[in-house]
């Protein structure tokens, strides 16, 4: 089947990232200063409803230009109800945990308990043994060159059949981390440790974590609610412990490329299987506040967030230590991450310099049809959120010169990589 031969080289990038790779026209010309410029609400108003209107469910944003914001939603939260979305919703964000992940990392780099570039098997030898733990770094890890392969299609076997059985059957497993790295180095590797380009990987940053537990001593989850989330004072973010979501949040709608027909809610599920790799729960407002903490240097020192921006081409992205940059050509150099988990996606930008961002989450998730090949073709809403996205971030960047012939590809649903 086409579902089956896409799943068998794609699938951890369609669960836990959705990248955005969005091109402006070059001949939209350089940005403005940044002191010259002012968000246009009535302007993202009209570009998040034109996500609704394109077929999405329901679709929120924060923006934010120094200080000067902008909160929208634009559809519903719940399909059966009607009940609209809202600007202030929790949302599970996937891969942007990684981000919070690698930071929390960085953090124990600065107090010398941890070295970049050091074995991970100095200090995980039971988890990562012999040549690989000795060929493998910190540094590889956080940057997707390990090697190390993803975890998903053992984690959810009947994907690889064709088959979203997994989906339900898995709806309220636990799962421990290890066991997750245990499916991970079971896998094929993707290279040899240390080459590139690299090959994005779930089970990298489960391994992250628990070195992060092995050499603090505490639970991941509780450091990085300590040291990173209430230090950037994030007020509606943490890492769950049960399955369902606190808060006012959407109900969270699979399609699996037509396979669930209708869309089956997910908004309820065990979030184990992600770990430190994808199951932190947000807020649009918090994903902005949390990167301008980092890219401020909040949350890490400046020698830090160098390295954390040093990049290496990873599955047809520049990624640095948890967090990638977009060129948006004629606006500028942008960073940032992004997540997708069962019904839900996420993407979170910000200038280097922390001023102008943009954070949106959506409630529909692997709405495409495929192609003959069995890639997702280009959809309707993935142009539309392009042209919110950059109209977030580019004033004077017009939406409807840009370029999206490249979208979906850069949306990874095609490539397990990413």
């Amino acid at each position: 089947m086409r579902i089956a031969r896409l799943l068998g080289t794609v699938l951890g990038t369609t669960l836990l990232t959705t990248t955005a790779v969005l091109t402006a026209p070059a001949q939209a010309g350089p940005a403005a200063p940044r002191d010259a410029v002012s968000l246009d609400g009535p302007a993202l108003r009209d570009s998040l409803d034109a996500v609704h209107e394109a077929g999405m469910y329901g679709v929120f944003s924060s923006v934010r230009d120094g200080g000067e914001k902008w909160t929208g939603a634009s559809g519903v939260a719940d399909v059966a109800t009607g009940r609209p979305v809202t600007p202030d919703m929790r949302q599970r964000v996937g891969s942007i945990s990684k981000t919070f992940t690698a930071v929390g990392i960085m953090q124990q780099v600065e107090r010398g308990r941890i070295r970049l570039d050091a074995p991970v098997g100095d200090y995980l030898p039971d988890l990562i043994p012999g040549e690989r733990g000795r060929e493998i770094t910190v540094r590889m890890l956080l940057n997707h060159t390990s090697g190390i392969g993803d975890y998903v299609l053992s984690a959810f076997p009947s994907l690889a059949k064709g088959s979203t059985d997994s989906l339900e059957e898995e709806r309220f497993r636990s799962v421990r981390p290890a066991e997750l790295v245990r499916m991970g180095l079971a896998a094929p590797a993707t290279g040899r440790p240390g080459t590139v380009p690299g090959s994005y990987s779930n089970t990298n940053y489960v391994v992250a974590g628990l070195l992060l537990e092995k050499v603090t001593g505490q639970k991941a989850g509780a450091y990085l609610t300590r040291h990173v989330i209430d230090r950037a004072g994030l007020r509606h973010t943490y890492l769950p412990r049960t399955p369902y979501i606190k808060g006012p949040h959407p109900r969270m709608y699979e399609s699996w490329f037509g396979l669930l027909d209708p869309p089956r809610d997910f908004s309820v599920y065990d979030m184990s299987w992600a770990s430190t790799a994808g199951s932190v729960v947000s807020t649009t407002g918090d994903l902005n506040r949390f990167y301008r903490a980092l890219l401020g240097g909040k949350l890490v020192g400046k020698a830090s967030l160098d390295q954390m921006t040093r990049t290496v081409p990873v599955s047809g992205i520049d990624y640095g230590l948890g967090i990638y940059s977009l060129e948006l050509q004629g606006c500028g150099r942008f960073w940032g991450h992004d997540g997708a988990v069962f019904g839900a996606g996420t993407i979170a930008l910000s200038s280097r310099d922390g001023k102008r961002q943009v954070a949106l989450a959506q409630n529909l998730m692997k709405y495409q049809e495929l192609d003959e090949k069995g890639r997702p073709k280009q959809h309707p809403i993935d142009d539309a959120i392009a042209a919110h996205v950059v109209r977030a971030l580019c004033t004077d960047a017009p939406a409807s010169g840009i370029n999206h012939s490249r979208l979906t590809k850069s949306l990874r649903f095609d490539q397990l990589s990413h």
